[in-house]
């Protein structure tokens, strides 16, 4: 077996370990009622501990076996960075239950992170040289410190998410409820991604296209789903290919547009079937999980959590990156989507410690503004690496 195979292998077991650990967790809370009950529900979620730790090192054995294998830290393109995503939410959850001693977390981090490998295996998972502008340290220092911090941020939206499903009433009309279905609604649609991209790569759809990029250059581009949108002056190469209901300006990825309108299409499809069903909204199917959380203590976490992620991200997206633009590109700021997004970012967890400790913003107002906080890393992941066109496009 080569060491890529190994690390795949590895990937491909903390996965499982993840999945069972979150069944296992699952039971936990379910089985936790009187007559005794109490011990073994204890037991699973020892158990369930013990299977996370054993997926996280599966997980870092792929990072390493990985890393030695292309020589460079596997953090360079969608697929590596996000599965390194993945695990070091993995690994921030762990910190916390040592920190908290609560597997209640795991509820949430572990589907969270499970889907974010199903959204990485999506992506091509070869490993290439390095484009000239990432042949540097900097890769390594800037974009894990980065995502250590992203991953430490999102526990907070962990946390912030268990409290709302126990603070908000799932049968009481309001904003809350509306606003609390839709995140929920999200998380659904990035399994339809997950789902559109599988079932058109397992049918083996693909379709080549020319188009003109920005500084005017001649390309071709392959789309493994049907288009929606077309590249820039697009020309279909392959015959019989469908012609796209709409062209884009060079600075949108019409391709990578395309694959999210079709997982925004193929999770509300999903999102329906499930309330068709089960004729309830995900919140009253999730309620009931969330019965053991203790509402100061998550709330504690969620704060915490920003508190050690904050400075962290700080560094590494901010400071780093920054030391590493002046190195590549004469320059310390240039306004490239990812930095703004970037700037941004820090600016909201910035501005809600400022309103924690100088406004007294606890509680539910605490764990939305985590969840908001969330939402701007997920839409960097997705919207601005997929869609806008920059700086970081070889990403």
């Amino acid at each position: 077996m080569s060491l890529i195979d190994l690390s795949g292998n590895l990937l491909e077991a903390a996965f499982i370990a993840y999945l069972i650990a979150t069944l296992l967790i699952g039971g936990s809370i379910k089985s936790s009622k009187p007559d005794g009950a109490e011990k073994r529900a204890n037991k699973w979620g020892y158990l369930a501990i013990i299977v996370t730790i054993i997926g996280f090192l599966a997980h870092l054995g792929y990072f390493i076996t990985r890393w030695i294998y292309s020589g460079h830290a596997p953090v360079s393109n969608m697929f590596e960075f996000s599965t390194a995503f993945g695990m070091f939410l993995v690994g921030a959850f762990i910190l916390m239950y040592f920190m908290y001693r609560v597997t209640a977390l795991g509820l949430v981090a572990l589907p969270i992170a499970l889907l974010i490998i199903g959204w990485a295996a999506m992506f091509p998972r070869e490993v290439t040289p390095l484009v000239p502008s990432l042949q540097s340290h900097w890769l390594t220092i800037h974009v894990i410190t980065a995502a250590l911090g992203q991953s430490i941020l999102a526990i907070s939206a962990v946390a912030g998410l268990l409290y709302l499903l126990k603070a908000v009433d799932p049968k009481k009309k309001g904003k809350e409820r509306f606003w609390l279905e839709a995140v929920l609604y999200f998380l659904v649609v990035i399994v339809g991604f997950i789902a559109v991209t599988s079932g058109f790569k397992a049918a083996g759809y693909e379709a080549e296209y020319s188009y003109i990029n920005k500084d005017d250059q001649e390309l071709t581009i392959i789309y493994n789903l049907p288009p929606f949108f077309g590249m820039n002056e697009s020309q279909a190469i392959t015959e019989g290919a469908m012609v796209p209901l709409i062209e884009m300006p060079a600075f949108i990825h019409a391709a990578k547009l395309t694959t999210v309108v079709w997982s925004l299409l193929v999770g509300t499809v999903l999102y329906l079937l499930i309330r068709l069903i089960t004729r309830k909204r995900i919140i009253e199917m999730l309620n009931p999980l969330a019965t053991k959380v203790n509402l100061q203590l998550f709330d504690e976490i969620g704060y915490r959590s920003v508190l050690i992620g904050f400075p962290v991200f700080s560094l590494g997206a901010l400071v780093f990156a920054m030391i590493w633009a002046e190195q590549a590109w004469g320059r310390f700021w240039g306004w490239d989507p990812k930095e703004v997004w970037a700037l941004i970012t820090w600016l909201f967890y910035a501005a809600f410690l400022h309103l924690r400790l100088s406004r007294g913003w606890e509680g539910r107002k605490s764990a939305w503004l985590a969840l908001i906080g969330f939402g701007i890393i997920i839409f960097n992941l997705v919207v601005v690496n997929l869609v806008i066109a920059g700086l970081h496009s070889y990403a």
